[in-house]
């Protein structure tokens, strides 16, 4: 197994029963949560743990990322979660959420937070629209089995952030942008999770203006739960990383609160 990478921040008053667990998305790494989510929720008193998926961020094995699968994230998340030590609150974003998914489908947490994630029912949608939006590098892709679509400030615009976002900041986490395993695409767009197993209490938090993800396939997520989606105005994918960031970690502590967490 590859040596996973675990970013880890502990509050001043542990005023809160369990940890959290934040899962990034593709192309992502746990930089995604470490500008503002992490201080963040520590501050509220909460232990906080981000991983890299192996392959990702400063975790081993990006030499073999293209053989990456769903059930290799699944088995990531599971470990770092099976060594804390309480149960954590899990919290998933895009891609991430589906691992959150799969990962409840087998195994108890006290809460889940999705935000923005891919729907249970696959990304059947999400994956012909990328496909026919970027036919130049469709043939690379499936010749490398590593998929890198936006991993420059016009795409990353196009696909994670507000056209607002400023320059430094915007060159910044392009920057941190990498590939993603083709494997694990396909994977999510043909596997449904298996939601009728899942009876862990769920948020879900989408963003208007995200390119991925749209209002049908939020209320699939939330409908799926036995819940309603909450949409975030003027947000763009990256919902923790937008300049409005603040109101949905508030949200997200108000939820927890309400859930005695």
């Amino acid at each position: 197994m590859a040596k996973i990478d675990t970013v880890t921040l502990h509050p001043s008053n542990h005023s809160r029963p369990n940890p959290i667990l934040f899962v990034h998305g593709a192309f992502h790494g746990a930089w995604a949560w470490e500008e503002y989510f992490l201080p963040y929720f520590a501050d509220k008193g909460y232990e906080v743990h981000a991983l890299n998926w192996r392959g990702h961020g400063k975790s081993a094995g990006r030499e073999r990322l293209r053989w990456n699968r769903m059930t290799d994230y699944v088995e990531d998340v599971t470990e770092v979660a099976s060594s804390l030590k309480q149960p954590p609150i899990i919290v998933g974003h895009s891609m991430g959420g589906y691992v959150v998914q799969k990962y409840l489908e087998h195994h108890h947490a006290p809460c889940g937070i999705l935000l923005a994630s891919a729907p249970p029912g696959g990304t059947k949608k999400t994956t012909v629209k990328t496909a026919l939006q970027n036919p130049g590098k469709l043939l690379k892709t499936l010749i490398t089995g590593r998929v890198n679509l936006y991993n420059n400030e016009a795409g990353a615009v196009q696909a994670f952030f507000s056209a607002s976002m400023p320059p430094e900041q915007l060159k910044r986490y392009v920057s941190n942008l990498q590939d993603e395993s083709l494997r694990a695409f396909w994977e999510m767009a043909r596997m449904p999770v298996q939601t009728q197993k899942i009876k862990t209490p769920m948020l879900v938090l989408g963003a208007a203006n995200d390119f991925f993800i749209d209002a049908d396939e939020m209320q699939e997520t939330a409908h799926a739960y036995g819940t309603k989606p909450e949409i975030f105005a003027n947000m763009a994918h990256d919902m923790m990383l937008e300049a409005d960031w603040k109101l949905v970690a508030n949200r997200m502590v108000e939820w927890l609160t309400v859930q005695k967490l």
